[in-house]
């Protein structure tokens, strides 16, 4: 954790205060009143925009530098998102709980974990409740403009669609585009994309 204390102390917002570009393009599916887990959320640029959104968020990470930020981000935005420090691999997710779960570049958690936590995911949404997933694919190691250096910890389209199989994948899409999220996340990368309906 103090890897992370560390990426995120200073003023600065390391992956930047604007909301990530594919959860922007899931707008259309996000309805006031939801319930939103956002897992992993740092800063909180993507739990306090899904809140401006009309949301019940609540935005889970391991640092706290991370929530101290995000909580001033939530209180310049105008927003009520509710914070909570938590160690992902121990931490009680609920069953049937959220409307939606926003797993932005959670890319941390090794192959060994990575499953389980999927598990986690899915048990915590509700019938008909949505995941929205982004990642990075392998040719990210070549662009090296963000995310893990472990090529293990990538995704490709034929692990998650195995992943999700007991799910309905609405949609699946891997492309390389130019992304600019703070210092962390900046450039051409190869990306991955998901939005899955639990049955």
């Amino acid at each position: 954790m103090s890897v992370w204390n560390e990426r995120y102390a200073g003023e600065e917002y390391h992956f930047g205060i604007e909301p990530n570009a594919f959860l922007v393009t899931q707008q259309a599916r996000l309805k006031p009143g939801m319930t939103c887990l956002a897992v992993a959320d740092g800063e909180g640029r993507n739990g306090v925009w899904l809140a401006q959104q009309g949301l019940h968020v609540l935005s889970v990470d391991s640092s706290p530098v991370a929530l101290e930020k995000a909580r001033k981000l939530a209180q310049q935005r105008g927003v009520t998102v509710q914070f909570e420090q938590v160690d992902l691999m121990q931490w009680q997710w609920g069953e049937n709980k959220f409307d939606v779960v926003a797993a932005i570049f959670i890319q941390f958690v090794p192959p060994a974990l990575r499953e389980q936590m999927f598990e986690y995911i899915k048990r915590s949404l509700k019938p008909d409740g949505l995941l929205m997933l982004q990642g990075y694919t392998p040719r990210q190691l070549e662009y090296r403009t963000g995310g893990p250096s472990q090529a293990e910890n990538l995704y490709t389209a034929t692990m998650l669609r195995e992943v999700f199989a007991d799910m309905d994948i609405l949609h699946l899409s891997e492309h390389d585009d130019i992304i600019r999220e703070g210092a962390g996340h900046s450039g051409m990368s190869a990306l991955i994309d998901v939005v899955a309906s639990k049955k």
